[in-house]
């Protein structure tokens, strides 16, 4: 994998939106969040614009946006204003080349998970899922409201291991059948949107060797986890992963009362344990990455990685996802 360079002090951050048109105020808002970071954001020139229909621009524009990002010298980063739909309709028209040849730190979560896909396996270039400036930064009149700040750097700045754990939302939801601890390389995102790779030519293929896949979703409903999940233990995902972590499950319960969100949090535990019965491997729960009301974490995919559910419950990142 390609690593790309570390995120420096004062660094122009291009801000883009390859998936859904995002309100105006929120992003200004993400933006003076992000600023008190020491980054200088930069709009381009599709991340703002509404339509056609749900879409920030067409898709010339969007792939515009971030062919340009790309190129830029002067960009240190590229971060995404949301999420939304729109982000598969670009990959037919990227330009793998330019991405290898100016690698950058890619962020984002939710649709751009679907990025997150193509760039490590057709550049082979490693990137970060985690907060996004419209529903992250711009979440508080601080930016620890929406951001945890502590994985921001870690993951993007520095080049010694780190660890997330029980702080993070991390805990355990089945141990391992033989051992409580595996390694291997983190991949992942959004569970639908894995899904719906599959089937195309950027279809979800686990890193070679062994993996460690991390899932989550939003408005999920506990059939539509086990649908999900049995599509990719049929299509062999499954059989090329040590262990599994899954996110914070609370944007996946609908219900209000608390009395009708234990029984749904219930429910939604018997279906994950029920589908993943023959499954070997430690499995974790609750990390907040990703749809959370939590200060979202970035999390390095395609980097060496360790889960240990021998205690306290805790992710290894285990070698720098920059350079």
């Amino acid at each position: 994998m390609i690593k790309p360079p570390a995120l420096q002090p004062g660094a122009r951050i291009a801000i883009i939106s390859p998936a859904g048109a995002p309100k105006p105020q929120m992003v200004e808002r993400g933006l003076q969040c992000l600023a008190t970071l020491g980054y200088q954001p930069v709009l381009f020139p599709s991340a703002l614009a509404q339509g056609p229909i749900y879409f920030a621009g067409n898709i010339a524009a969007r792939v515009a946006d971030l062919h340009n990002a790309f190129a830029d010298p002067t960009i240190g980063a590229v971060f995404c204003t949301r999420g939304g739909w729109g982000t598969a309709e670009l990959l037919p028209h990227l330009n793998a080349d330019l991405i290898r040849q100016n690698p950058k730190p890619f962020l984002g979560f939710s649709d751009p998970t679907t990025l997150h896909l193509w760039f490590a396996q057709t550049c082979g270039l490693g990137t970060f899922y985690g907060p996004m400036i419209s529903p992250d930064f711009a979440r508080g009149d601080s930016v620890d409201k929406g951001v945890d700040v502590r994985s921001f750097r870690n993951a993007l700045t520095q080049t010694e291991p780190w660890s997330l754990g029980p702080p993070d939302g991390l805990r355990l939801l089945r141990p391992g059948k033989h051992t409580q601890t595996a390694r291997g390389t983190l991949f992942g995102g959004c569970l639908a949107l894995l899904n719906d790779s599959l089937g195309t030519p950027w279809a979800l293929t686990p890193p070679a060797g062994d993996s460690i896949l991390f899932l989550e979703e939003v408005g999920t409903h506990p059939y539509q986890w086990d649908r999900m999940l049995l599509h990719l233990r049929y299509a062999g995902i499954l059989d090329r992963v040590q262990a599994i972590v899954l996110g914070d499950m609370e944007q996946c319960l609908t219900t209000i009362s608390a009395e009708e969100r234990a029984r749904e949090s219930a429910l939604l535990l018997a279906a994950l344990l029920h589908n993943l019965r023959d499954f070997a491997g430690p499995i974790a729960i609750g990390l907040g990455c990703g749809h959370v009301n939590t200060p979202n974490i970035t999390l390095p995919l395609n980097v060496e990685t360790e889960l240990d559910l021998d205690g306290e419950p805790e992710l290894r990142i285990l070698e720098s996802a920059v350079s």
